[in-house]
């Protein structure tokens, strides 16, 4: 057995019927051992000491019609160690369930609520169960690939796994047997902001090749004409394609617009860790502050005059 020391959250999409897993830890690879996705049924993740067979129980026991805690219960029951084990889970209609045994290491704790369960083990703080909470249930207008990536993001930022960071994964399977996503950011020094930067690419990259892509009951047919000729460029030269961490086109920040020379495993670095930053610039940027105060305009044509002090 391997031991994840992890905080995730698996959750359902109200509007589109979609399910996903979002984790992060301090060992390689979590993305491929605890989500567990199966489409119009059901997200498990597995952590702790994981035992991927009772993903696997769980998701039959719901769609055999059990209830999240029935289900999760009955597997529990094939377990000789479920005190190791700390599992959650969603259902299609959006009904959470979590466990978190006794022998799971400390800070640990789950939460659940309308569409979601997050959990974790070998926390930096209790609280970081309370932030991921706050970050799902604060964004519910929002797609469940944003939902999903500001959870993580506020368990890194409250400290998440307490040895550390190695890797993360987000995982959202739609109506399709095959996922609608699945992103994995291993052996980073920041996996939680490279992650957020993987899926701002695959956002214009890979979401409009999987929209093309065959249909249970429907023809094969072939890709959109304009998503062939995307994929025949280089990935740089693509929508949303980088140069050393920047815009194809633009100039390079650190180089040529500091000046500073780096390697390029020290750049992708350096933006790695400024990259929560930039989101919260453009996220700010978005925003429509012209109902709460309107544009204050200088105009150097005015006969603007200095207000005399007493």
């Amino acid at each position: 057995m391997i031991e994840l020391n992890t905080f995730s959250i698996a959750a359902c999409c109200p509007r589109t019927g979609q399910l996903g897993v979002a984790v992060a830890s301090a060992v390689p690879a979590v993305g491929g051992l605890c989500p567990y996705i199966r489409v119009g049924i059901g997200a498990v993740t597995t952590q702790s000491w994981v035992n991927p067979y009772l993903a696997a129980r769980i998701l039959d026991g719901l769609a055999s019609g059990q209830d999240p805690e029935a289900a999760l219960a009955a597997a529990l029951a094939t377990d000789d160690r479920p005190d190791l084990r700390q599992l959650g889970l969603v259902d299609a209609r959006g009904t959470g369930a979590a466990w978190t045994g006794t022998g799971c290491t400390r800070a640990a704790g789950h939460r659940t609520g309308a569409g979601y369960a997050v959990q974790g083990n070998m926390l930096a703080r209790p609280d970081v169960i309370d932030a991921m909470a706050q970050a799902f249930e604060g964004s519910a207008a929002r797609d469940l690939d944003e939902r999903l990536m500001r959870t993580l993001e506020a368990g890194d930022a409250a400290g998440g796994d307490r040895r550390g960071k190695q890797s993360a994964a987000l995982k959202i399977v739609a109506s399709e047997d095959y996922p609608f996503l699945d992103l994995r950011v291993d052996e980073h020094a920041e996996p939680v902001a490279e992650l957020r930067r993987v899926l701002a690419i695959a956002r214009r990259q890979l979401v409009p090749f999987v929209a093309g892509m065959p249909r249970k009951g429907g023809p094969a047919g072939a890709l959109p004409d304009d998503i062939v000729a995307m994929l025949l460029k280089a990935p740089a030269e693509r929508p949303g394609g980088s140069l050393d961490g920047g815009p194809v086109g633009a100039p390079d920040l650190l180089s040529d617009v500091i000046g500073l020379r780096q390697e390029p495993g020290r750049t992708a670095h350096l933006l790695a860790r400024f990259a929560p930053v930039l989101t919260e610039i453009a996220r700010l940027r978005d925003l429509d502050l012209a109902d709460i105060h309107p544009p204050i305009v200088f105009d150097p044509t005015l006969p603007y005059r200095r207000v005399p002090h007493d």
